[in-house]
């Protein structure tokens, strides 16, 4: 039998259950309604954050404000590095962009502030 729950927006797990009027997540423990999940989506989708509180847009600059270690490689994005025509994506890492020298790579917004 197939259930009709929504998966967890946390780590968007599949085995969902509800108790109680809430839907509840076995492997992490997130607990939700459906209107808690409905506003937690519409928020996040208009306001994605850099390290300083600006609201980041699609197509702004940014400057990465520490070093960052590019994973499966030995080589680091140094601070201060500019990022140009910055795309916003789902996820923990929430810019997609391409870097000179580097190529496609995602970062997380709290990594850098808007030029």
């Amino acid at each position: 039998m197939m259930s009709n729950l929504p998966n967890c927006p946390t780590c968007n797990s599949p085995y969902t259950y509800e108790a109680g009027g809430l839907f509840v997540c076995p492997e992490c423990g997130h607990e939700w309604t459906l209107e808690s999940e409905a506003e937690r989506n519409s928020e996040d989708n208009k306001t994605i954050k850099d390290a300083n509180g600006n609201v980041l847009n699609d197509g702004d600059s940014v400057t990465v404000i520490k070093d960052l270690k590019v994973k499966g490689s030995s080589s680091v994005i140094k601070i201060g590095t500019k990022v140009k025509n910055i795309r916003l994506i789902d996820g923990d890492h929430d810019i997609d962009c391409k870097i000179d020298g580097f190529g496609a790579m995602q970062l997380k917004s709290e990594f850098v502030k808007k030029i």
